[in-house]
């Protein structure tokens, strides 16, 4: 009999934080099955007890309900992931015990090591973290949240020049062999920098990944339409060329 699949939940309030997290998944740990999503830490039990997941990844910071809150509902059944952008001294009390975290922006380094580590605590029971909640929550408090540094500024060779290009300039990334094509307004310039990185360093809510080589400045787009062949295809001002959405992706304008 083969062996049953591992299940898990997300819940992020922010749904490019999800996609994210999904996609990031995918690449690490393709067997993972994601049965669920909530936006809110009253629909993350809800939707935890619906679907019984084997693990759940939790937002610290959600409306309605806390991920500390939600935690304290689902750990003697499940294993608990918090996402969080909070600082190291908050962080500490993660490193005591049995709770995983992954600080936003997730890199896909650290969530693998954090997918090793599940695959090996699957193997046993959920412990109690009841205590370590509590102690979690007080510190969180206490500490307080820390933004993360996103990237703000890209280095471009331009000729036998380095030009600075703030990201606020940037309508879109896009990955050419070996190079990534850094679209402005004004010119395209190439860096070696990868998208994959890229994706890791700017702010999920200013850039979306909407095919496998672009990565878009959310405020640049103008609109969105089909194409012939029914390919979601989009445009972005002060460029003249529409750029494909990948199905993967389609997600991000579902009322297209």
């Amino acid at each position: 009999m083969a062996d049953k699949p591992i299940t898990a939940l997300i819940a992020d309030d922010e749904a490019p934080m999800r996609d994210q997290l999904r996609a990031r998944l995918k690449e690490a740990w393709p067997e993972l099955q994601i049965v669920a999503e909530a936006a809110n830490g009253v629909d993350a039990v809800a939707q935890a007890k619906a679907h019984q997941p084997d693990i759940v990844f939790l937002d610290i910071r959600m409306p309605g309900q806390s991920g500390i809150e939600a935690a304290r509902h689902l750990y003697s059944t499940c294993r608990i992931v918090f996402v969080t952008a909070y600082d190291q001294y908050a962080l500490d009390a993660f490193e005591q015990g049995a709770i995983d975290y992954l600080l936003k922006p997730v890199s896909a380094e650290r969530l693998r090591l954090t997918c090793e580590r599940l695959r090996q605590r699957m193997r046993s029971a959920p412990q109690n973290i009841g205590d370590q909640l509590q102690q979690l929550a007080r510190l969180l408090e206490q500490g307080g949240e820390k933004k993360p540094d996103y990237l703000r500024w890209i280095q471009a060779q331009v000729g036998n020049s380095l030009r600075m290009i703030s990201t606020k300039e940037v309508l879109f990334f896009r990955s050419d062999e070996k190079y990534t094509v850094v679209q402005t307004a004004q010119a395209e310039m190439l860096i070696r920098k990868t998208l994959k990185e890229l994706a890791d360093e700017l702010d999920p809510k200013e850039f979306w990944r909407i095919h496998r080589s672009t990565l878009v400045r959310v405020d640049a787009i103008a609109e969105v339409t089909r194409d012939e062949r029914g390919r979601q295809m989009l445009k972005v001002r002060n460029f003249p060329t529409a750029l494909e959405v990948s199905r993967n992706h389609a997600h991000l304008f579902q009322q297209m």
